[in-house]
């Protein structure tokens, strides 16, 4: 299904080649920054968030490789289908994430995934808090961040709130550097996640959508623990790196 995709280009940040549903490659750049926030990013999160393109029954796939292997690849990167929880970034509007896809993240960022998980890598993820069962847990979050200062009660709880948040982790293991084929398949029934064929991710979570499509690199990090912590900021970079991508199909399947 052909689109019309947002380019940004923030802080030096750049896309270049060709744009997306070309055979050729694009590549998502971002150069040396020793401070502020760089992002390349493509997207179709346009207009309004109930107006977002893609609901279950949605397939994307695409080849990408990285610069960088996860060792030394700095911030974040990725590509999936959320819904701009942040808002665009010249007019944040913050809402409660949904998200399904591909997601990279290096050190310090830190994030509630699975039980005893790290909270970083590269790694097929779920995740919906706008469901009325995350919502409810809104006037409950201060009890459960003090229960979830004591390890014995964070195992037992933290399980919990996951399912209520729909989050859903697995780590890829595949090189990062070279190129792989992603798919992704979201229907009402949950997701399936695919590298090179091979199913490495299926879980019964599913975001209600509608969801935007992001593919991008930045040089932030966020810190959102279980027990409490929260921060964010930006991480400097000291040497070009880049996603490149080529073959993206987006369509609609039965569900």
């Amino acid at each position: 299904m052909a689109n019309k995709f947002r380019v940004l280009e923030i802080n030096g940040g750049q896309v270049l080649g060709e744009r997306p549903y070309s055979p050729s490659p694009f590549k998502l750049h971002l150069p040396i920054c020793q401070t502020g926030y760089t992002d390349a990013q493509i997207d179709d999160c346009i207009g309004r968030r109930k107006m977002y393109l893609w609901r279950p029954g949605t397939r994307f796939s695409l080849r990408a490789r990285f610069s960088h292997e996860a060792n030394q690849l700095v911030g974040t990167a990725g590509f999936g289908l959320w819904n701009a929880p942040f808002g665009d970034p010249s007019k944040p509007v913050p809402t409660l994430p949904q998200a399904t896809w591909f997601f990279f993240g290096s050190p310090p960022n830190d994030l509630p995934l699975a039980h005893n998980a790290p909270g970083q890598g590269w790694f097929a993820a779920t995740l919906d808090a706008t469901t009325w069962r995350a919502v409810g847990l809104i006037p409950f979050a201060p009890v459960v961040l003090l229960l979830n200062q004591f390890g014995v009660l964070r195992r037992k709880i933290w399980p919990w709130v996951q399912k209520q948040l729909q989050i859903s982790f697995q780590p890829i293991h595949e090189t990062m550097a070279e190129w792989h084929d992603y798919q992704l398949i979201w229907r009402e029934s949950g997701c399936d996640f695919l590298v090179d064929g091979r199913l490495i991710h299926q879980t019964p979570f599913s975001p209600r959508g509608p969801l935007g499509f992001v593919c991008w690199i930045d040089n932030q990090y966020m810190v959102a623990t279980a027990n409490g912590r929260f921060r964010w900021g930006t991480l400097p970079i000291k040497s070009p790196q880049f996603l490149e991508v080529e073959a993206l199909q987006i369509v609609r399947i039965d569900t």
